[in-house]
């Protein structure tokens, strides 16, 4: 493919996409470029201040329940108050509790500060995902999903690379780094991004009725059972992070030849997420998640015949292809599924599939390894993959059309011409 061609297929994956959503997107690459605590929680309990391995554990544990928490929370929020609003008070709250964390010394404390910034950092997602559905078109929200989770990706592997050399120096100054970069994000969330919740009275809100309450959600049969096969996909996709290491280790392989393995997952998702996006744009999502699910579970299922860092490596790319397919699809599926009054209500009982996952899985895997051996691990990734692809495709049935996001024609008055590039649209915004 030629210079001319690249160019132009990045500019056609960045084009004619709000404003708005620029701005959001840049306060979740800054959000993410700040990130610290949820990578060196354990190494900073163990290593710094000298607790237990078991007790590291413990609070690494609470700062996922409060993820779990914040997952509804912020989605009732995010419908209440708006998604502006919510933005706003978790990003400044995050900021207050890791710097916070920093200065904690008793035992108790800790544990309860991290609760709390588990809690106010997860609180921001159901909001913002609730925002990037309204105000972008619907032909183009998988896209614009894609360049989020793109931009989490990215954000996260430059800081995990530069927090280790923080923490080198001073994990102190790692917390208050993040608690500054994160201030910034509520900085940019102040200054540029209008509330996007659609006004009550609006044709969308009197078609959804206006009365979108938790129990509502709860009781949708079909966006649950998305719930319930996100749950499980999700599972899967953990065992990367907490299953293989362990199996690894078990297998005679050093920390090193894990750390090369898993740094594939991060390098395919920031070098190929945009192409992978322009093959699936316009695609049937019920054949996607099939695909996804089927890649993710087959992916890590292989690690079972894997005996060496190489084949692993080659497992990795497998099961991260899945990962690209899956995560922006499955978060569109979400709104295409989702009344308009209810979306926050919507992704916060989605993204409490994943929080809930991130507790579950580091015991199941670890249960799994120590009574029946790794092999059968990788084998129920295999089957869990399998059945949650056969129960996307029965439930995906008869899709109900999506509905248009509600800011979409000012969004459109405001964005940058269709050939602009981000930064383009940003300097615009100026």
């Amino acid at each position: 493919m030629s210079v001319a061609s690249l160019r132009r297929a990045a500019l056609d994956t960045v084009s004619g996409l709000p404003r708005a959503f620029w701005w959001l997107w840049i306060s979740t690459l800054v959000n993410r470029l700040g990130s610290f605590v949820a990578t060196f929680m354990a190494l900073y309990l163990t290593l710094d201040r000298g607790y237990s391995a078991f007790y590291a554990g413990l609070v690494v544990s609470l700062h996922g329940l409060g993820g779990v928490v914040a997952s509804l929370g912020g989605g009732v929020m995010a419908d209440r108050l708006g998604r502006r609003p919510t933005l706003l008070v978790a990003q400044v709250a995050t900021a207050v509790f890791v710097a916070l964390l920093g200065f904690m010394r008793g035992p108790v404390a800790i544990a309860v500060v991290a609760f709390l910034v588990g809690v106010a950092s997860n609180a921001s997602r159901p909001a913002a995902q609730a925002m990037m559905a309204d105000i972008v078109r619907p032909e183009d929200r998988v896209r614009a999903f894609s360049l989020n989770y793109w931009a989490i990706n990215l954000g996260f592997a430059v800081s995990s690379t530069a927090a280790g050399f923080v923490a080198e120096v001073s994990y102190l100054a790692g917390f208050l780094i993040e608690a500054g970069m994160t201030l910034v994000c509520a900085v940019v969330v102040f200054l540029t991004l209008p509330e996007s919740r659609p006004a009550a009275g609006s044709g969308a809100s009197e078609e959804a009725g206006d009365e979108v309450r938790l129990g509502t959600v709860l009781r949708d049969g079909r966006f649950m059972g998305v719930v319930t096969l996100s749950f499980l996909v999700a599972l899967v996709f953990q065992q990367g992070m907490v299953g293989l290491p362990v199996a690894m280790g078990r297998a005679g392989f050093s920390p090193a030849d894990y750390g090369l393995a898993i740094a594939l997952n991060g390098v395919l998702i920031v070098a190929l997420q945009i192409p992978v996006t322009r093959l699936i744009e316009h695609r049937d999502p019920r054949r996607l998640l099939l695909v996804s699910s089927l890649l993710a579970g087959w992916g890590l299922g292989l690690t079972a015949f894997a005996g060496s860092v190489g084949v692993i490596a080659l497992t990795v790319c497998v099961w991260t292809l899945g990962e690209m397919i899956n995560a922006p699809t499955q978060t569109g599926l979400v709104v295409r599924l989702s009344p308009v009054h209810g979306r926050g209500r919507y992704q916060g009982v989605y993204s409490l599939s994943w929080a809930l996952a991130a507790l579950v899985a580091p015991v199941m895997s670890g249960a799994v390894i120590d009574r029946l051996g790794s092999g059968w691990l990788w084998g129920l990734c295999a089957a869990v993959g399998t059945a949650a692809g056969l129960g996307y495709a029965a439930l995906m049935r008869r899709l109900p059309p999506e509905a248009p996001a509600e800011g979409a024609e000012e969004a459109s008055a405001a964005q940058a011409p269709a050939t602009g590039t981000p930064s383009g649209v940003v300097a615009e915004g100026g």
